[in-house]
């Protein structure tokens, strides 16, 4: 079945299903492969269905195949050039600080020790101990 393709071949196949994961993309009649959702594009990819269609042509390199299971990994992503580090950057501010601990904040774990030792005696007492 994928005797015929290796692994880093640039093909030409066709989207026969989308789903939630990923687009299935048949290279023959015969052979089909899936476009795992994060490698259709640099990026996030939301939602598949607001890049791709079935019906769509597209062109996708094999990156992996499994002739046990008789599955293809295939990429559309890997025959596109990378964006610009900026263009895939978080476009939310991110604020740097630094974080200012009192003496009553550094105690708590502290306290939470304390009150473990505490209930470890109670718990090891026959006395508190249901029969």
């Amino acid at each position: 079945m994928t005797a015929k393709y290796n692994q880093g071949d640039v093909l030409t196949g066709k989207v026969t299903g989308i789903q939630p994961y990923g687009v299935f993309v048949a290279l023959d009649e015969d052979t089909q492969g899936l476009v795992h959702i994060s490698e259709i594009k640099h990026g996030f990819v939301k939602d598949i269905n607001e890049v791709l269609s079935v019906g769509d042509e597209v062109k996708v390199k094999v990156l992996q195949i499994n002739e046990d299971k008789g599955k293809i990994s295939l990429s559309i992503r890997a025959l596109e050039e990378e964006p610009p580090a900026e263009a895939t950057k978080n476009p939310r501010v991110r604020r740097q600080g630094s974080i200012k601990l009192d003496e009553v904040d550094r105690e708590g774990f502290n306290t939470l020790k304390d009150k473990l030792q505490e209930w470890i005696k109670k718990s090891e007492r026959d006395d508190l101990i249901k029969k």
